[in-house]
C-alpha cells in the first residue's frame, strides 16, 4: 500500500482548515440529529435539502447530513424561486482509493471501485420544491436530480438510463455514457401531493430500504456497505407516506419492481422468459412499504421496510440462455439509537430472496432454485468536536448462491469494457472500515477511511473476489480472499 494517501489526507485537513474561515460551534454543531418525516416539523427551507434524503425513512442523519445551523451557501439558488418555495442546489465529490494487491479494481467495492484513479463519483444537481410538513391542507412538490460521474452507471433504470436487456447483449447497459467510466443518470425525477399528513408520490424515486444512500452527502463513509450496494436504489411508480404523529410513519405503494423505469418483463426476444406457466411472470409490478416506529424523545427509531414482486433472473450472459421470472423480496430492519450527544448507534439487517434465480453463469445446467442473501451491519459513530466525527462499520454479508455478489461489477454492466467474472462468488464477505468526517467549513467535507474486506468462499467455489486478475478477461477472478483499502473523498456543496 502506497503510504501517500495518508500522508496527503493529514497535510490537506490542515491546509484546509487554514485556507477557509472555519465555523464556530455556534454556527455549525455537529449532532446526530432526527429527521422528521413527511408531515413532521422540518427545518428550515435552507436546511431542508440536506435532510430530505432521509425523511421518508425517519432516520436520523449520518454525519455527513447533519442539519446545520448555518448551512451551506447555495450558490445555484435565485430569490424568486425560493420565495415560491423551490430549491435549487449540488454538490461535486471526488475521491481516490487503492488496494494493497496492485489490482485496477477495488474487488466488489462498487461506487468507488478503480484502484490508484481519481474518480469524480458525483457531480449532483437538485431542482425541487418540498412539501410544507406544517401544512394542514393541500400541498405540492417534486424533484428532479441528475448525476454525473463515475457513480452513474450504479444508479441507473431499465427504460430510462439504461437499456436493461435490449441492448449489446448484456444486462443494464448504461444508455448515457461519455466514456468507459463516465455517464449521466436521472435517480429521480418525481411529484407530489399532501393532504394533511398524508404525501402521495408518483414518478421515479429513491428507495426507502435501508440506511446508506446514493447522495454523497448522506453518508459518513466513502465506500459503501455491501448492504446497500445489493439493495434497490430506485423504483418507479406511487409511494404514499403517512404521519399521523411523530412516532410513527407508515409507507406504501406500487413500483415497477428493482431499478426498473419502465421496462417490461422479457416475455419475447432474446432473453424471453421460459417458465410461462409461473404465476404473474409477465407482470413486474411490486409492492413497496413499511413502517417507522420512534420512542418519544426521539432518540430511537425502527425502521422496517420491504419489497416484493416479480424479476426476471438471465440464464446466462448471452442472450440466447433465456431468463426465468421469480418473485424477489427483500426486507431491511435499521435500529438507531443516539446513545449520548456524542455516541450514536446504527444495527440494519437485510434479508432478500429470488425464486427461480436459475443461478448464474458458469453454472448452467443446475437446477433453478431460490437464491438467498441476508447480513448484518453496525455503525458507531463518535463526535470528538465541532468540526470532527469518526465512524466505524462492521458488516457481515452472506450470498448464499453466489447470486449478488459480481466483480468488476462496472464491467459486468457496462458495455465495452474489459471483462468480469459472471460466476458469481457465494460466502461470507465481511467488511470493516474505520472513517472520519472533518467539516472544514460551511460547504466543504473530507471523508478518509480504512477498510479491510475478506471473504469465506462456500465449498467447491473457486473464484477470489480480491486481486489481480479482476477485470482482465471474461471470467477471470482475482487471486485473493482479501483485501486492505484506503481511500478519501472532498465533498463541495454549491
Amino acid at each position: 500500500m502506497r503510504p501517500s494517501i495518508c500522508g496527503a489526507i493529514v497535510a490537506s485537513l490542515t491546509i484546509l482548515g487554514t485556507a477557509t474561515q472555519p465555523l464556530s460551534a455556534a454556527d455549525l454543531p455537529l449532532t446526530f440529529v432526527q429527521n422528521q418525516a413527511s408531515g413532521a416539523t422540518p427545518a428550515s427551507a435552507s436546511n431542508r435539502p440536506l435532510e430530505d434524503i432521509f425523511e421518508e425513512r425517519g432516520l436520523p442523519s449520518q454525519e455527513a447530513a447533519v442539519e446545520q445551523a448555518d448551512p451551506p451557501i447555495r450558490r445555484l439558488e435565485l430569490d424568486a424561486l425560493k420565495r415560491r418555495g423551490i430549491n435549487t442546489f449540488g454538490w461535486i465529490e471526488a475521491g481516490i482509493g487503492a488496494n494493497n494487491w496492485g489490482s485496477p479494481f477495488n474487488g466488489p467495492v462498487t461506487l468507488a471501485d478503480r484502484s490508484w484513479q481519481g474518480q469524480m463519483n458525483q457531480l449532483y444537481l437538485v431542482n425541487e420544491k418540498t412539501i410544507d410538513a406544517d401544512n394542514s391542507g393541500w400541498d405540492w412538490g417534486g424533484r428532479v436530480d441528475l448525476l454525473y460521474g463515475t457513480d452513474s452507471i450504479f444508479t441507473t433504470a431499465r427504460g430510462l438510463d439504461a437499456y436493461g436487456f435490449q441492448k449489446y447483449g448484456i444486462i443494464n447497459a448504461a444508455s448515457w455514457p461519455s466514456s468507459k467510466d463516465y455517464g449521466l443518470a436521472m435517480p429521480q425525477l418525481y411529484g407530489e401531493i399532501a393532504r394533511d399528513d398524508l404525501t402521495v408520490r408518483v414518478g421515479h424515486f429513491y428507495t426507502i430500504i435501508g440506511y446508506e444512500v446514493v447522495p454523497a452527502i448522506g453518508n459518513f463513509f466513502y465506500t459503501h456497505a455491501f448492504s446497500m450496494q445489493y439493495e434497490p436504489f430506485t423504483h418507479t411508480g406511487a409511494l404514499s407516506i403517512w404521519t399521523p404523529g411523530d412516532q410513527l410513519i407508515v409507507y406504501a405503494g406500487v413500483t415497477n419492481g428493482w431499478d426498473n423505469f419502465s421496462d417490461g418483463q422479457p416475455v419475447n426476444g432474446a432473453w424471453a422468459i421460459q417458465n410461462r406457466s409461473y404465476p404473474g411472470f409477465s407482470n413486474n409490478a411490486a409492492f413497496l412499504g413499511g413502517v417507522t416506529l420512534k420512542s418519544s424523545d426521539q432518540s430511537q427509531s425502527l425502521t422496517v421496510t420491504t419489497s416484493s414482486g416479480n424479476e426476471y433472473t438471465p440464464l446466462g450472459v448471452a442472450p440466447s440462455a433465456g431468463s426465468l421470472a421469480g418473485n424477489r423480496s427483500i426486507i431491511s430492519t435499521v435500529y438507531t439509537n443516539t446513545l449520548t450527544d456524542k455516541l450514536t448507534y446504527v444495527f440494519q439487517n437485510d434479508n432478500g430472496w429470488q425464486f427461480n434465480s436459475g443461478y448464474p453463469a458458469g453454472n448452467l445446467g443446475q437446477q433453478a432454485g431460490l437464491a438467498q442473501w441476508y447480513s448484518l451491519n453496525q455503525y458507531l459513530f463518535w463526535k470528538f468536536n465541532d468540526k470532527l466525527v469518526g465512524g466505524m462499520r462492521l458488516e457481515y454479508f452472506r450470498d448464499n448462491n453466489g447470486y449478488k455478489v459480481t466483480a468488476p461489477l462496472r464491467n459486468y454492466c457496462q458495455a465495452g469494457n474489459a471483462g468480469y467474472y459472471a460466476g458469481g462468488f457465494a460466502g461470507n464477505f465481511w467488511e470493516m472500515t474505520f472513517g472520519l468526517n472533518y467539516r472544514a467549513n460551511r460547504n466543504w467535507l473530507v471523508r478518509p477511511e480504512l477498510r479491510y474486506d475478506w471473504f469465506t468462499p462456500n465449498a467447491g467455489v473457486n473464484g477470489r473476489p480480491y486481486g489481480r486478475g479482476l477485470g482482465q478477461g471474461i471470467g477471470t477472478t482475482g487471486d485473493k480472499l482479501g483485501q486492505l483499502y484506503a481511500g478519501c473523498d472532498a465533498i463541495f456543496q454549491f
